[in-house]
């Protein structure tokens, strides 16, 4: 599974970071970094969460950081 994770500053100033291949993994920080490493965080308990209850999981998990 390819995780990709997308930044975006908003027009307020705050940053975006969304993972586009996980429905709903999408969070706001003050810093790119900062949505950067929430959303892959996010993406990372989300598929931790999956994999605990018996849903599919694919690997090996490729993470690539698109500005």
């Amino acid at each position: 599974m390819n995780v990709h994770v997308e930044a975006e500053q908003e027009d307020d100033g705050r940053w975006i970071g969304a993972v586009p291949e996980l429905p709903g993994v999408l969070v706001y920080a003050n810093t790119r970094d900062g949505a950067v490493n929430g959303a892959l965080a996010l993406a990372l308990r989300v598929l931790a969460d999956r994999a605990e209850h018996g849903e599919a999981v694919t690997l090996p998990l490729t993470v690539a950081l698109v500005a």
